[in-house]
């Protein structure tokens, strides 16, 4: 399931780049200076997979907790369906207490952006891609439902984390090259995001039924007993 969160990076780059472009393509890299633009570039980067590696640890947190009482697979079901619903019933993430309270969010944190924007220190842009991080982002939240379902607080952050090397290839195209999506390549993919995050949905569901099927839906319970009595033994 970890792959799974590569896959929302790369396909969900292609969605996130319409607020996060802007900021990639206004990076104060030195042009002048490939070497030193790679690493600042870099850094950006590793700033936003800091933050995505902290999120990723408070939901694995929340998530451990389920998993102590016995809920991990009735959590990984209700992520897989509130994905598949999202997808589906578009509206029911809008016009609610929870995107004003996103709005908020969002114009403090691009607030700061601006004001990082306009340094040029050594932690500028690790500073950038920190605050880039929290940035709201439907995707970012279809992987925290990813993150939320694993097992393990190592696995959420490694999850989150592997969410944003998967954004890394685009996002650094952007930089480089600015916007080269348009046209109907975009569209296409556009198209394919839902359809890849129904899929992804539909295999966490059928990972916390337990079906027994290899790789696809375990059965989680005996893999917990068996491990257990590895553990006393």
């Amino acid at each position: 399931m970890l792959l799974s969160a590569l896959v929302f990076g790369l396909l969900g780059s292609f969605h996130c780049i319409g607020m996060c472009g802007p900021i990639a393509f206004m990076l104060p890299v030195d042009k002048e200076k490939p070497t030193k633009r790679f690493f600042q570039v870099l850094s950006y980067h590793l700033g936003r997979i800091f933050t995505y590696a902290i999120i990723g640890i408070l939901f694995g947190i929340l998530g451990k907790g389920f998993y102590l009482f016995g809920f991990q697979q009735q959590l990984s079901i209700i992520a897989g369906l509130t994905m598949i619903l999202i997808v589906v019933f578009p509206k029911i993430t809008k016009h609610n207490w929870l995107s004003k309270k996103m709005s908020f969010v969002i114009l403090k944190v691009k607030s700061a952006l601006g004001k990082e924007l306009q340094k040029k220190k050594n932690d500028t842009f690790f500073v950038l891609g920190f605050l880039n991080g929290f940035l709201p982002c439907g995707l970012v939240y279809m992987a925290v439902l990813g993150a939320l379902a694993t097992p393990t607080i190592t696995q959420a952050s490694f999850y989150m984390i592997l969410f944003g090397i998967g954004t890394i290839p685009l996002m650094t195209a952007f930089v480089y090259l600015g916007n080269f999506t348009k046209g109907s390549f975009r569209s296409y993919i556009q198209k394919a995001i839902p359809i890849v995050v129904v899929c992804i949905g539909i295999l966490f569901v059928l990972r916390g039924l337990g079906l027994g099927i290899p790789f696809i839906s375990p059965n989680l319970e005996m893999n917990v007993t068996s491990a257990v009595v590895t553990g006393c033994h």
